[in-house]
């Protein structure tokens, strides 16, 4: 196994940055580094700046528009965005329902779908939990019924990650209730806009509305938009989450916010402790670790032997470290830290005090929200489980 970057990796590296560096908003890499909120003008100006580059899709074959890239090439992009303070993809439209469209969606769907999400001009939702259905996603309820050439949906999605800005969605449905739960389920996909969608801002501790309630009332929803065949959208589902928890594992937002870490440690007095420093040196052997492992994977993937099906390791180490990260920042920050006044985050009041630092501003808030990242796209406790299963046999 050659964990090395070979010259030609290290020069795509060089250019990938010179890039990045040339055409990112300036202001919303500030925002990235300090933690502040992006709106959606921030986070879609970026997708629409890498769309028109074709980077966009940057894990897409050539065949559907994609640059083509080694896993490799892939894992230093990605590396190279978020150390320069770029947006984080939001994945549910080119890392998670591009490839159930590429791999079982038909030529007809392929065209019509994929190049609006490439170029990043159509926000893709995700609607898979559902109230009481969450790790459990078998036990989901939300039911479709074929009425001649259209499904009549209705029911309800919860925790949509930016619902409120989709424009499409991707929903599991029940289509059957015979059989086992898994073999009722299909995958389609359906327009925001339909008559009886109703979207349903969740306001979380820190006032903002990340996540969201989405209701189903009769909404009608085309057969065409049936992807893959009926009562098959388990598989496909599957397929999506196994793309879905890799990217959680996010090593390179990992490696970005360490290094956040030690600013505020040295800011706030505590990087002399013996003790913090300690902490912080765990962390780092754990960032350092996973990304080991990553680097397994490219390597197995380079190489063209089968990589470990490792996605739940991934998942559970990087969702556990994101937990740290914000965890120490909390510590070194200490009373400045607390305050979870939205206006306060947006103007880093705290600097206006003897000893503040206004890069504290929003740290209650990325503690509390990363206290959910052991539990989405599969909870911890079921990853484990699978990896017992499937890795340790």
């Amino acid at each position: 196994m050659d964990l090395a970057f070979t010259p030609e990796e290290q020069k795509f590296r060089e250019d990938v940055r010179a890039w990045v560096a040339e055409h990112l908003p300036k202001e919303t890499a500030h925002k990235v580094h300090n933690a502040l909120e992006l709106t959606r003008e921030d986070i879609q100006g970026w997708a629409k700046i890498l769309g028109k580059k074709g980077w966009l899709g940057y894990g897409w074959p050539k065949e559907f528009g994609g640059p083509g890239w080694t896993a490799v090439q892939r894992h230093l992009f990605e590396e190279e965005c978020a150390l320069a303070g770029a947006p984080r993809i939001i994945p549910f439209g080119p890392v998670m329902v591009a490839p159930v469209i590429m791999a079982f969606g038909s030529p007809e769907q392929q065209k019509r779908f994929l190049p609006g999400i490439a170029s990043g001009e159509v926000w893709w939702s995700q609607g898979y939990s559902e109230p009481g259905s969450g790790s459990d996603l078998a036990s989901l309820r939300t039911r479709a019924e074929r009425k001649g050439d259209k499904y009549v949906v209705n029911g309800q999605k919860t925790w949509t990650t930016l619902g409120q800005y989709g424009d499409w969605m991707f929903n599991l449905v029940r289509t059957s209730t015979e059989g086992k739960p898994q073999t009722g389920i299909s995958f389609i996909v359906l327009d925001m806009k339909s008559p009886g969608i109703t979207v349903r801002p969740i306001k979380l501790m820190d006032g903002g509305f990340e996540v969201n309630d989405v209701f189903f009332d009769n909404v009608e929803v085309p057969a065409e938009n049936l992807i893959g065949e009926e009562n098959k959208g388990w598989t496909y589902a599957k397929h999506l989450l196994s793309h879905e928890r890799t990217n959680i594992a996010d090593v390179n937002r990992a490696k970005r916010e360490l290094e956040r870490l030690k600013r505020i440690a040295k800011a706030e007095g505590v990087w002399d402790d013996l003790r913090f420093r300690d902490e912080i040196a765990r962390l780092e052997v754990d960032i350092v670790a996973l990304e080991m492992l990553v680097l397994r994977v490219l390597s197995a993937a380079t190489s063209g032997k089968n990589s470990l099906d490792i996605a739940g390791l991934l998942k559970i180490k990087g969702s556990e470290i994101q937990q740290r990260y914000s965890e120490l920042m909390m510590l070194a920050g200490g009373p400045f830290s607390l305050p979870l006044i939205r206006e306060a985050m947006h103007a880093g009041w705290q600097g206006d005090f003897p000893g503040g630092n206004p890069t504290l501003a929003p740290l209650a808030s990325t503690y509390f929200n990363m206290r959910k990242t052991t539990i989405y796209g599969g909870s911890n406790e079921v990853q484990r489980n699978i990896v017992a299963q499937t890795v340790l046999g």
